[in-house]
């Protein structure tokens, strides 16, 4: 939505914006209670989210979260809750853009560098039906397509 209406503003600088180009404004404003719902759910159960969806990593393999210096466990937790934080604002703001061009080319880098190919893909295989313990189905369904972002850009 700020992205959208960032370029809004600069495209129609000088005119009134065109009944097309304000379709993204009535979408929002049509999914608002459950863009704001999505939000405070996840905000108020990621710490959870994040927990649930490390045990059951570890019970898949033990050695998930270590590389050849050492048990990366608590990076990857701080690196995983500003993910969620930020698909969660994504969502808010109705902004995947946002997400994607600014938080996850960065951290592609830092996880293509570590080599958390592997890691980044089992969480965000396991994380979505943890997430689906705490979102209704339609909460899911505009919250899981952030976390599938989130997986193919950091794989």
């Amino acid at each position: 939505m700020l992205t959208q209406l960032s370029r809004l503003s600069i495209e129609s600088d000088g005119r009134y914006a065109k009944s097309e180009e304000l379709a993204f404004v009535k979408s929002y404003l049509q999914s608002k209670d459950l863009r704001v719902s999505t939000y405070q759910k996840i905000c108020a159960n990621a710490e959870e989210i994040v927990s649930k969806t490390e045990v059951k990593m570890k019970a898949m393999d033990k050695k998930l979260f270590i590389n050849s210096e050492r048990d990366f466990t608590d990076t990857w937790k701080k690196d995983i809750e500003m993910l969620v934080r930020y698909a969660a604002a994504a969502v808010l703001f109705d902004d995947p853009d946002h997400l994607r061009e600014g938080l996850l080319l960065w951290h592609h880098t830092i996880a293509t560098s570590y080599k958390f190919d592997k890691t980044c893909n089992t969480t965000f295989d396991v994380m979505p039906e943890v997430v689906k313990e705490y979102l209704t189905e339609t909460e899911a369904e505009i919250f899981l397509p952030l976390l599938k972002l989130n997986q193919v850009f950091l794989t």
